[in-house]
């Protein structure tokens, strides 16, 4: 870990855990799931101690302050220390967790395949509507 050099967005991010890939934490920055201090950033963007992010991953929101930099990926503990998670933000996540476990699965009960008309029910039910 080292503050002095600056580091990319991706690298960073790839480092911190957040992405098992360097080519996943591009695709997401790409797809406008991290922002940093509120704007949507390109992958090259050096990152900063004391930036804020906020890391979009399925459902769930990271809202991290970086806290150290580091161009290598080590083990997870080291990771764990560059960054800070805010309190909120890891309160609002473990409750959309539990929400999602305690959710109901949609399974089909009928015998074989679904017919169109089961098929289209359920993905409504999958789709809120």
């Amino acid at each position: 870990m080292s503050d002095d050099l600056p580091v990319r967005l991706d690298r960073w991010l790839w480092a911190a855990r957040f992405f098992k890939t360097r080519a996943l934490a591009a695709a997401a920055i790409d797809g406008g799931k991290i922002e940093i201090n509120g704007d949507h950033p390109k992958r090259a963007k050096p990152v900063r101690v004391g930036d804020r992010l906020k890391i979009r991953i399925g459902p769930f929101e990271h809202r991290v302050v970086v806290a150290a930099l580091s161009q290598r990926r080590g083990p997870a503990r080291d990771a764990a220390l560059l960054f800070d998670e805010d309190a909120e933000g890891k309160r609002l996540r473990e409750r959309l967790a539990e929400q999602l476990r305690i959710a109901p699965t949609i399974t089909f009960e009928g015998k074989g395949r679904p017919t169109k008309k089961d098929r289209r029910t359920i993905d409504r039910l999958r789709d809120g509507e």
